[in-house]
């Protein structure tokens, strides 16, 4: 294993993280969950107050976010379009704190398995229910990142070429990374 996943059998997977990798891919994903939030009971949550509460009803003004939970329906932006905008909120409200929630626990998962390998990183074996759960928060890592960068399909191919200079190179480097994490796990738990 060279920092990518592989195949443990039965869909699960392994990956060989050294402490830079684990102690980034960490970084990465404690800043996406404090851009998600606390749910709506705060942090460590209330079971009773996340059971009645109501979600926003208005579009995130973070890209990030805003790309994490688009509207539902029509263009919002766009005043002809009320209709769309008041079914986008109602949707919006009733959805939203689910999906933080569940992108915000796959977060943490990974988190709590980073911590598990130490400082000095190790071998993280992955069962079939937990790689679903990776796979998520890395697609969620890989699209904030992207976001953040605004990566189009047409222009992705221009990453490669930036020059080393470039004050966005970190973050395309960590972008090509997690890229190459999702697609070695997807293989791996696809054998």
């Amino acid at each position: 294993m060279a920092g990518l996943f592989e195949s443990t059998g039965g869909g699960g997977a392994a990956i060989a993280l050294d402490e830079w990798e684990a102690s980034i891919l960490r970084s990465l994903e404690v800043q996406l969950l404090e851009l998600i939030g606390p749910g709506p009971g705060g942090e460590g949550g209330d079971p009773l107050a996340a059971l009645f509460a109501e979600g926003p009803t208005e579009a995130p003004a973070d890209p990030v976010l805003a790309r994490f939970f688009p509207n539902a329906y029509g263009d919002p932006e766009k005043p002809e379009d009320e209709e769309a905008r008041l079914a986008s909120g109602e949707f919006r409200r009733f959805t939203e704190l689910d999906l933080r929630a569940r992108k915000r626990d796959d977060a943490l998962f990974v988190v709590r398995a980073l911590d598990g390998l130490g400082d000095e990183g190790g071998v993280l074996k992955l069962g079939a229910p937990d790689c679903s759960r990776w796979l998520g928060a890395l697609n969620d890592l890989r699209l904030a990142v992207g976001v953040r960068l605004e990566v189009s399909e047409e222009d992705e191919d221009g990453l490669y070429e930036l020059p080393d200079g470039d004050e966005r190179k970190p973050l395309v480097m960590a972008y090509l990374w997690l890229g190459a994490l999702q697609e070695s796990l997807l293989e791996a738990i696809a054998d």
